[in-house]
């Protein structure tokens, strides 16, 4: 336990936390910036003495709830929660399982982006949020139900579709891998959480391909920057593909884009416009 470093990030968040941040009254005399001490022992459920010694560096191990109770009251992201518990000399607990919420400013990002297809998804391949381009380019994902969004789902238990399964996707094969890989991961990060053993006792179970992957024990995989969608209205577009991690969700911030000037760059400006609804094609 490192109490001196513990004292000062203590101090340092709990300088940078305003009244209002967490429904306090900001009153006339206020000496510090911030909030006072006892005003964090007490949204933390500790005494004000227990804390004062936190932050003096003379206090005793605190508990994991301790630490818990801490960075709620601090508003502590998951990064810091980590830090505060590693200072403390105490494993932060396992998170029960990923996070399924997209935040309002990564939503209204996504509506931001009108030249490029964007999808938000979660640890386990769930499709969490999307634009309208991103429907138009793959599929209409709010017309589906929740567990039928989930790529991993569609990568190896849906029926091909022209010979593919991914959407017309070019690479199909490759992502099912990477796939089942990332998943190994997961797995290892929420060992507890239902829907994700779930998910995977469903792949093992109905999908030799993925049961095979998963036996390999493999973690890891090389990210496709670049894939070919085959659309059946406006035909081939080829896209670059970046995947974004989301700072403290462990979710990831999908964006397909087309090379300026290019055949495909047009090919999805015509698919803005034309949305997820099918073009009359003559002939």
């Amino acid at each position: 336990m490192d109490r001196q470093e513990l004292a000062g990030f203590l101090r340092n968040r709990r300088e940078r936390i305003q009244p209002a941040d967490v429904g306090l009254p900001a009153g006339r005399r206020r000496r510090t910036p911030g909030l006072r001490r006892d005003e964090v022992a007490h949204l933390a459920f500790i005494s004000t003495e227990y804390y004062t010694r936190l932050e003096q560096a003379r206090a005793p191990h605190p508990s994991r709830e301790v630490l818990g109770g801490l960075s709620r009251a601090l508003r502590l992201s998951t990064a810091e929660t980590t830090y505060l518990h590693r200072l403390a000399g105490v494993e932060p607990a396992v998170a029960p399982g990923p996070p399924r919420t997209v935040r309002p400013s990564i939503s209204d990002l996504l509506e931001r982006l009108p030249e490029a297809a964007a999808i938000v998804v979660s640890a386990t391949y769930d499709v969490l949020a999307w634009n309208a381009l991103a429907c138009a380019l793959m599929e209409d994902f709010s017309a589906l139900q929740p567990r039928e969004r989930n790529l991993a789902r569609r990568a190896f238990l849906s029926p091909p579709v022209q010979g593919r399964r991914l959407y017309g996707v070019s690479d199909p094969d490759e992502f099912a891998r990477a796939c089942a890989l990332h998943l190994r991961a997961v797995a290892a990060r929420y060992p507890d959480d239902p829907e994700t053993v779930a998910l995977i006792a469903e792949l093992r179970s109905r999908s030799a391909e993925f049961s095979d992957l998963w036996d390999d024990h493999e973690v890891g995989a090389q990210t496709v920057l670049r894939k070919t969608f085959e659309h059946p209205v406006v035909g081939p577009i080829t896209v670059n593909c970046d995947a974004l991690d989301i700072a403290d969700s462990d979710q990831r911030l999908v964006i397909y884009t087309a090379e300026v000037g290019s055949s495909s760059e047009e090919a999805l400006r015509l698919l803005s416009v034309v949305g997820t609804q099918r073009m009359n094609v003559p002939g």
